[in-house]
């Protein structure tokens, strides 16, 4: 999906919403362990129930892989299954050696039908572009993550001409290896002080901001720093959404809660 054609289907919808397809196998309503599939059962009627309401899925692949062949069985039945209208995200946070990377972006790039994969930037230039060297496919870079490592390496100064810390850094360089048409950058919800700032060194670029909901994040505030005229974020959320309940209603359930995301995020679009 190009950046054209994703900012249309906003627009259409209303909406920037991500569900985010966490599933772990431990938390699905038990009824649905009976099934030949557990995980593609799950999934299938979250999509089904999510579908009017949102503009993206990230399938969290640490969950399929976890569960060895059926797992990505269960994986590739659920890419399969998401419409094209929809953008689709691996969240799989590749990124190795370039012939490395090479193959990680064929398997999920060209193999199955992803727009786009989350991938680490730490290896440099030649790990992270692979993953832009397919047409109307994404690289979605770490930029500022919400986990309690950030303070590790990501929010730590570094020495130059001017002071810095290293997340700015690698925004700033990343930025140089693709576009605004074939990249963006993972920044978390819990981050919102950073976003006016973000806007400064990467003005264009389309963000994916995970931690609204379970992980406290403010759909609000995000909005408001972090919105730009072609609208600019894809808001995940995952288990606020897909654990709504874990009742024989669970579908429902979550249709309700994506759908109270979606009708909040209309009052925000610009």
């Amino acid at each position: 999906m190009n950046r054209a054609k994703l900012i249309e289907r906003i627009r259409e919808v209303n909406s920037y919403l991500c569900v985010g397809l966490d599933t772990d196998i431990e938390k699905i309503p038990a009824h649905l362990k009976e099934e030949e599939d557990p995980v593609f059962a799950f999934n299938k009627a979250i999509i089904d129930a999510t579908l009017p309401y949102c503009v993206s899925y990230k399938v969290n692949t640490a969950f399929y892989e976890a569960q060895g062949l059926k797992g990505w069985a269960s994986l590739e039945k659920t890419v399969n299954y998401i419409p094209s209208s929809h953008f689709k995200i691996a969240d799989a946070k590749r990124g190795d050696i370039g012939n490395t990377s090479t193959q990680y972006a064929i398997a999920f790039l060209r193999n199955m039908p992803f727009d786009s994969i989350t991938v680490a930037p730490y290896m440099g230039e030649d790990s992270v572009k692979p993953f832009l060297q397919f047409n109307d496919k994404w690289a979605i870079v770490l930029g500022l993550t919400s986990n309690p490592g950030a303070l590790d390496f990501e929010l730590k100064s570094i020495e130059g001409d001017e002071p810095k810390r290293l997340y700015e850094e690698v925004i700033r360089k990343v930025s140089t290896w693709g576009t605004t048409e074939n990249l963006m950058f993972v920044v978390g919800a819990t981050r919102s002080d950073e976003f006016l700032h973000l806007r400064k060194i990467a003005p264009d670029h389309f963000f994916l901001v995970p931690g609204v909901g379970a992980q406290g994040g403010s759909l609000e505030e995000i909005s408001r720093k972090a919105m730009t005229k072609d609208v600019g974020i894809l808001v995940n959320v995952s288990r606020d959404i897909i654990y709504a309940s874990t009742g024989i209603d669970f579908a429902q359930q979550a249709g309700e809660k994506a759908k109270g995301y979606a009708l909040e995020m209309a009052n925000y679009l610009v």
